[in-house]
C-alpha cells in the first residue's frame, strides 16, 4: 500500500515548525556573509538579529538562562539560513550541513553551552531532516560577542550543483 505523503522542501519544513526565514542582512564589517569554494559554502558568523536591526543581547550566567540562549541560537540560525538562501538561491540545494561553530556569550561559571547551541542544531534538523541537517559541531563560551549578542553561529554546507 502506497501513501502519497508530500515531500516538503526546507522552507516548508521550517514553516511547519512555526519558523520563518528573515531577510538576509549585510555584514557589519569588511567581510562577506558567505564564501563558496566548489561545492562548499562557508557562512560567516550570524547573530540573533531582530527585524528592527537590533540583536538579542546578554551574557548567560545560570542554567535558567538556557531557554533564552536556545531561542537566540534559533534566531541566529534563521539569519544564517537566510544567507545560505541568498548564496545558493534555494535551500533545497543544501546536500549536507557539515560543521557548525556556536559561540555563547557567557560567564566563566556557565557550563550549558551545548544546550544553548542545540537551538541551532535543532533548527537545522527541522529545516533539512536528520540525514542532511545533522552535523559536526563545537559549542564554546566567550567573554563577549559583537554588538553584545547572546550567541553567534557559523556553518559550512555542502551544496548540490
Amino acid at each position: 500500500m502506497q501513501t502519497n505523503i508530500p515531500i516538503m522542501n526546507p522552507q516548508q519544513r521550517l514553516e511547519a515548525a512555526g519558523l520563518k526565514l528573515p531577510k538576509a542582512y549585510s555584514p557589519s564589517g569588511n567581510y562577506r556573509p558567505f564564501r563558496r569554494a566548489g561545492q562548499l559554502l562557508f557562512v560567516s558568523g550570524h547573530g540573533p538579529r531582530l527585524e528592527d536591526g537590533s540583536y538579542v543581547t546578554g551574557q548567560l550566567a545560570t542554567p535558567d538562562d538556557v531557554k533564552s540562549g536556545y531561542g537566540a541560537a534559533q534566531l541566529a540560525t534563521l539569519n544564517l539560513l537566510a544567507a545560505v538562501q541568498l548564496a545558493v538561491g534555494d535551500l533545497s540545494r543544501v546536500e549536507a550541513v557539515l560543521k557548525v561553530l556556536g559561540l555563547v556569550n557567557s560567564t566563566t561559571a556557565f557550563m550549558q553551552h551545548p544546550k544553548v547551541i542545540d537551538g541551532c542544531s535543532d533548527t537545522l534538523v527541522a529545516a533539512f531532516g536528520d540525514d542532511v541537517g545533522q552535523h559536526a559541531r563545537s559549542a564554546v563560551g566567550m567573554a563577549s560577542l559583537p554588538h553584545g549578542m547572546m550567541v553567534e553561529v557559523e556553518a559550512v554546507f555542502l551544496i548540490r550543483d
